[in-house]
């Protein structure tokens, strides 16, 4: 059995450790619900750094904390891990595990890349594409996992060829599997139900300010973003940092079609999903114009969500068997861990909000001169940064809060400085060790840190730019 990581065991201790120093020892001016709230969130960042236990274990602990010390009563603290964004998400899982379980996900993604073309450079660019696509609604993870073997398949197409594996093979390699991580990475931004980040920031807003960004806003600014940053990584790599010039195969279209053979044609499984999905997505578009035409339906982004969800359980496929889609057994494969951290990071916004501490912060960057530019490089670039070092969703939850109350100090609305912080946790492309996107496709052995490290803070340092373009001049226009 190996030994537990000496950093797990000292984050274990170190974490409630700082939790009683500031029990005993509060900071000066502050009240005793913000010390214990300032506690709690230390103690937290410290286990969800150290990773000393489960990221979703650490999410729980508002729960015995804010009611233990008298922050905020159990119910209300309890009332976060139930809120509509949590089954926003969970309806998104669900409408994943279909795609997953029907293998409509591997369809579409072979379907992608075959029409892109058979060029080294076109079926870099279709892996990217479909990777980029399916983490528009699955799991990065997830669709990383589906690409991983079709793509090594492709490599050893090259292996297997005449002039065995060269330069310019090699290059072909790190671009597709990098890609690939990228690309998953990117994709996320796109949606609301994309990555975690995305919802967090969507449950804060609902919660704390009121404020609504529908499916359809957030797609406004995130799939132009997705799309120009994942066009942006495909540039970079094979062009100027892994160029295969002059490489060729003739084998990858026939390949293409002996994966997609072997799935057959599309049943009927695979277009009842499809069907669900597509009512789903479509009524996520069109929402709003559905509520002007019918006002007392009162349709939201979670109540589609969670229609799409039961009708993949209630839905029959085949009414006599009473064959469904999903049975319950299906959602064990469900990130349940990823739901109680969203209720966690709520709850510690929540317990930042009524404390006074977000109104502590908002002062303090009114009374200073600290320009609005500066700050949101500053803020834009160390989420960005310390992303590729934490979970993106921990991240998200203790920093969001924050950087609202320093949003209302420097006086501009929140959503300016929200989202391309936000936005920001999801553009980790250093370390392997950052995503499980990255760390899926360095394990395959093709790459090197060195070349990830090296292609990562290229592509760090532009999407700073990038968010910064979002704060200044995209987010006023639609905002």
């Amino acid at each position: 059995m190996k030994n537990h990581p000496y950093s797990k065991i000292i984050g274990l201790f170190i974490g409630p450790l700082l939790f009683t120093v500031l029990h005993f020892f509060p900071i000066e001016n502050l009240t005793e619900n913000a010390n214990y709230v300032i506690a709690s969130a230390l103690w937290m960042v410290t286990w969800w750094i150290t990773e000393a236990v489960s990221i979703s274990v650490t999410a729980l602990l508002p729960l015995l904390l804010f009611p233990l010390f008298k922050v905020m009563p159990i119910a209300d603290v309890g009332s976060n891990y139930g809120s509509p964004i949590v089954f926003l998400f969970f309806g998104g899982f669900v409408l994943a595990l279909a795609l997953e379980k029907v293998n409509l996900h591997k369809r579409i993604a072979l379907s992608i890349i075959k029409r892109t073309g058979t060029t080294p450079n076109k079926v870099i660019l279709g892996f990217m594409i479909a990777t980029g696509f399916m983490s528009m609604w699955i799991s990065n993870t997830a669709s990383t996992v589906v690409m991983l073997p079709i793509a090594m398949s492709v490599i050893q197409l090259l292996i297997n060829d005449k002039d065995g594996f060269t330069k310019k093979d090699k290059n072909f390699a790190v671009s597709v599997m990098m890609g690939i991580a990228f690309a998953a990475n990117a994709g996320g931004i796109a949606t609301v139900i994309g990555t975690p980040p995305n919802s967090i920031l969507i449950g804060l807003l609902e919660n704390q300010y009121n404020i609504e960004i529908s499916f359809v806003k957030w797609m406004a600014f995130g799939l132009p973003f997705s799309i120009i940053l994942i066009a942006i990584i495909y540039f970079i790599m094979v062009t100027w940092l892994f160029p295969n010039k002059g490489l060729t195969f003739i084998t990858t279209q026939d390949f293409i079609d002996i994966e997609l053979n072997k799935l057959g044609k599309i049943t009927k499984k695979e277009k009842h999903v499809l069907i669900i999905f597509g009512i789903t997505v479509f009524l996520w578009i069109f929402r709003t114009v559905i509520n002007s035409i019918i006002p007392n339906l009162e349709l939201s982004d979670t109540l589609i969500s969670m229609f799409g969800a039961l009708a993949l359980f209630t839905v029959p496929f085949k009414l006599k068997t009473g064959d469904f889609i999903l049975q319950w057994q299906d959602t064990n494969k469900l990130a349940w861990g990823i739901l109680i951290l969203f209720g966690g990071g709520l709850a510690l916004a929540n317990g930042m909000q009524s404390s006074g501490i977000i109104d502590i912060v908002a002062k303090s960057i009114s009374e200073s001169q600290i320009s609005i530019m500066l700050m949101a490089t500053v803020l834009i670039t160390l989420m960005l940064f310390m992303t590729e070092l934490m979970s993106n969703v921990a991240l998200t939850a203790v920093l969001a809060p924050v950087v609202a109350g320093i949003a209302i100090g420097l006086n501009i609305p929140i959503l300016y400085l929200l989202i391309p912080v936000t936005i920001a946790s999801s553009c980790a492309f250093m370390l392997p060790m950052a995503t499980p996107p990255n760390a899926i496709v360095f394990a395959s052995g093709y790459i090197k840190v060195s070349e990830m490290a090296r292609t990562g803070i290229i592509l760090n340092i532009i999407s700073v730019v990038l968010l910064i373009a979002l704060f200044k001049f995209i987010l006023p226009l639609i905002f």
